[in-house]
């Protein structure tokens, strides 16, 4: 295994960490209904947001976050702790229960909308322009869920968890068009039968051309190069890692939320 150090115990379901403009460390906890946030000194503090938030990135003075609770798209402003609901609909309906968001280089932000887990309906993604227009933008996925640009930013991976594959293709940011679509990569044992296999999560780009994806359920973060070839398994002492980010200082390295033990994790690259 790894050497893995813990950087925070206890958290209540934790996803999607990231770092804002200041390098300060963020995530959600959704069974805590909050985020949670790491300063640079090792200070910890909680947001109360309710609902059940989920993806989560930052964006100049917001933090940006999905809530699969209120089925809407939220934002906290990191300067007066407000926070605000950007959008809650599409086509006339609520928002399928968003999982994870990602911004374009122009500005568009990106969304998964799995539907509930247990489900039947499959799920969709969808992007909310700068004009403040949402549409979809790929659909019949079974359970959508991790978002990344790699190994350009024109290049948009979506991982399809129910099916243990990631999809790849060329993001137009100024038509609003996903094209070219191909299955990029498959995680985990396909011997199995598919509920039996654990899927791909949330994933991000690396240094020295890699992609880190966490495969909830097999306690792993399997590293793939640009060409979508498997490199390595990195082992985790939890079964259930939900996300990671790349600390862009280096000092904390890979930096993962794994929810069986309710930690955050980091790993020197």
């Amino acid at each position: 295994m790894e050497d893995v150090r813990v950087l925070v115990s206890g958290l209540r379901f934790p996803e999607s960490p990231c770092f804002d403009s200041t390098n300060c460390l963020w995530c959600v906890e959704q069974e805590g209904q909050g985020l949670f946030c790491r300063d640079r000194d090792g200070s910890e503090m909680r947001i109360h947001t309710g609902g059940r938030p989920n993806g989560l990135v930052a964006q100049g003075d917001y933090i940006w976050f999905c809530d699969s609770g209120y089925n809407a798209i939220r934002r906290l402003n990191i300067q007066t702790r407000q926070i605000e609901t950007v959008l809650d609909s599409i086509n006339g309906g609520p928002l399928a229960m968003p999982n994870d968001l990602i911004f374009d280089p122009a500005g568009n932000l990106i969304f998964s909308c799995p539907g509930p887990p247990d489900g039947d309906a499959l799920g969709y993604v969808a992007v909310y322009d700068t004009n403040g227009q949402v549409e979809v933008i790929a659909d019949g996925l079974d359970y959508p869920n991790g978002l990344a640009f790699f190994p350009e930013e024109t290049s948009l991976l979506i991982a399809e968890t129910h099916r243990q594959r990631i999809w790849e293709g060329y993001w137009d940011q100024h038509e609003l068009s996903w094209e070219n679509i191909r299955v990029w990569a498959t995680v985990g044992d396909r011997r199995a039968q598919p509920q039996d296999i654990p899927g791909p999560d949330g994933m991000t780009a690396g240094p020295g051309g890699r992609l880190y994806v966490a495969e909830f359920g097999a306690g792993l973060i399997r590293v793939y190069n640009t060409d979508g070839d498997f490199v390595r398994s990195i082992e985790l002492p939890g079964k259930n890692p939900s996300n990671c980010t790349v600390d862009p200082s280096g000092q904390l390295g890979l930096v993962i939320t794994e929810t069986e033990k309710g930690q955050l994790l980091s790993i020197a690259l």
